[in-house]
């Protein structure tokens, strides 16, 4: 144990309104999923929004949903995403979400135990991957990088 867990947010653009009947199978399975991540290895946290499903909705993008959760290693969010029943929802993103072209969808980055990250502080960490890359701060599951040492204290 680090002392560390890893945060992580992704967003998506809707291809149509939560409640529009093409989006029924997606909104469904949030249900599903949050409830298998809940029980999952290494699951320690995630906004709730206020429909109570885990998605946020940007107020100037009524399309634009995101998700923020915490977990306790990379290989747990990994086991999670793709070893687990949500990758079948993975595998069908295209039917529920516009391409993400360049912009980048997924930040992840390490918060101390007991953290709670925010929504601010998940967009800024977007923000910083988009324009610098993966680093120590904020990266991707493609490069990531390992949990920062705890310092010791020498009293």
């Amino acid at each position: 144990m680090t002392g560390f867990h890893l945060a992580q947010m992704n967003t998506a653009r809707l291809r149509a309104p939560l409640d529009d009947p093409s989006m029924s199978e997606f909104v469904t399975g949030l249900t599903v999923m949050n409830a298998l991540a809940d029980r999952s290895p290494g699951f320690v946290w995630r906004l709730i929004g206020e429909a109570g499903d885990g998605t946020i909705a940007a107020p100037a993008d009524p399309l634009r949903i995101y998700t923020l959760s915490v977990w306790e290693s990379v290989e747990h969010l990994r086991a999670f995403a793709y070893q687990s029943e949500h990758l079948d929802y993975l595998r069908r993103r295209r039917e529920w979400f516009l391409p993400h072209g360049s912009e980048s969808a997924l930040v992840l980055w390490w918060v101390p135990a007991g953290h709670t990250p925010t929504m601010r502080e998940s967009l800024d960490l977007l923000d910083r991957l988009a324009a610098d890359g993966p680093g120590q701060e904020a990266f991707t599951f493609r490069q990531p990088f390992p949990a920062p040492a705890l310092q010791q204290s020498h009293n």
